[in-house]
């Protein structure tokens, strides 16, 4: 039943329409596909009881992607299986409460897979897009924007340049790596003699001395034409986090990005009172009580969760809808491990959602594209859809399996430990 192409069942469905038969697709089975070089890709396809007719969603986590594929197999298929595919919302809401505990980012990954997954079906069965079925576009294609960085001022310049001559409009300035800018050697950070071994140390003032003056830099050498955001990344502390949003005030940014992490979003307010600097956040929000406030409070401009992290599309759609009412923007997360069926899942919000603001660009490998034939197209800044029905892409599972390095997924992964002179956790 799975190894039917998509279009074979295009042509069932086609026949049993015209014959008048009520298609009414069971769940019988929920499979995890591991991909990607070190096996941090977890596309889920859902099947049904009818030939050919299956959904793909995205349960990738970089860390975790075993402890994901865990719960989707042992917890959350077994109950599922004989369901009605159509019924979205319950399948969700059901779901959400399966394990009494929930807003947990295993949970939410788990659920936005399925989710994905059973709205790619019922595209598949009404032979349209899913951008289609949420109420259609807003515009022809998606902007999205640039990631830029440079080891200094004048490598990052270089690097903005090339990518405003690719097309993009909005991109992203850093220097280096996350925190780059201001990390300093143990001495200049003032580290204790028994400091624990660690190459670099991040120190907030540096930060506050180098990234207004990045900005000073590129704005005198390229003007305001080109719309320029950065990523704080969660490395300040709260009280540092509004003193960079107002330094960098005069710059006119497009937005700042993750100033502040998820438990010290109360400081949003105080940055409210301070200055205008767009701010946009939302990377590791899980729960609503997260984007809730910041939403209904208007202390934010733009919520960019990862469309797998809150829930898949039906959530995310519900939160694009409630933002559109406070004047927030939606930015939907992509990164570096994020894979192209969660982003072709923020793709299809990014055409339909009115409040879009700008989606995060995420570029591929070619023989890692080549596992999803029909995958978005970026192009000049712009991420093209097609009008394929469902998401409009599939999984090669043959192709997906030679992606794979089995001795590398087994290697655990763990965030960057970025630590302060005194050996301190700076929570990324």
């Amino acid at each position: 039943m799975a190894g039917v192409e998509p279009a074979a069942y295009n042509v069932i469905h086609s026949d049993k329409l015209q014959n008048k038969e009520k298609l009414v697709a069971k769940i019988t089975g929920i499979r995890c596909i591991r991909t990607r070089v070190n096996g941090t890709w977890v596309i889920v396809k859902v099947l049904t009881d009818q030939p050919g007719l299956y959904g793909i969603g995205s349960a990738s986590d970089h860390y975790l992607a075993g402890t994901v594929i865990a719960a989707i197999e042992q917890s959350i298929a077994p109950r599922l299986i004989g369901r009605d595919a159509s019924r979205i919302e319950d399948i969700w809401q059901s779901t959400f409460t399966s394990t009494y505990w929930r807003n947990g980012s295993i949970l939410n990954t788990a659920l936005a897979a399925i989710d994905v997954a059973l709205w790619d079906i019922k595209g598949k069965e009404a032979g349209l897009p899913i951008y289609q079925l949420l109420g259609g576009p807003c515009r022809a294609a998606v902007p999205c924007y640039a990631h830029a960085g440079g080891e200094d001022v004048v490598a990052l310049e270089d690097d903005v340049r090339r990518y405003i001559e690719e097309g993009y409009s909005v991109i992203r300035c850093q220097m280096g790596q996350y925190g780059g800018g201001g990390f300093l050697d143990g001495k200049q950070a003032g580290a204790p003699r028994n400091a624990w071994p660690h190459p670099n140390a991040f120190d907030d003032e540096a930060y506050l001395e180098n990234i207004p003056a990045m900005f000073a830099h590129l704005r005198d050498k390229l003007g305001f034409g080109v719309k320029l955001t950065h990523d704080v990344h969660e490395h300040l502390h709260p009280h540092n986090a509004v003193t960079l949003a107002k330094l960098l005030e005069p710059y006119r940014l497009f937005f700042l990005e993750d100033a502040l992490p998820p438990e010290q979003i109360a400081y949003f307010r105080l940055m409210r009172q301070q200055c205008t600097t767009p701010q946009a956040m939302g990377e590791l929000f899980i729960n609503p009580h997260e984007w809730l406030p910041l939403i209904t409070e208007r202390l934010i401009d733009f919520i960019r969760c990862r469309v797998s992290k809150v829930g898949g599309i039906s959530q995310a759609h519900k939160i694009a809808h409630l933002a559109e009412w406070y004047g927030v923007q939606t930015a939907w997360q992509e990164g570096g491990d994020n894979d192209p069926v969660n982003q072709a899942a923020a793709m299809h919000l990014d055409l339909t959602n009115w409040n879009f603001g700008i989606q995060e660009e995420n570029h591929f490998a070619p023989e890692e594209l080549d596992v999803f034939p029909g995958h978005p197209v970026l192009e000049g800044g712009f991420l093209y859809p097609n009008d394929q029905p469902g998401l409009g892409l599939d999984i090669d599972e043959e192709k997906a399996a030679r992606l794979l390095d089995p001795d590398r997924a087994t290697r655990p992964l763990y965030m960057a430990e970025d630590r302060r002179a005194d050996g301190g956790m700076v929570r990324p």
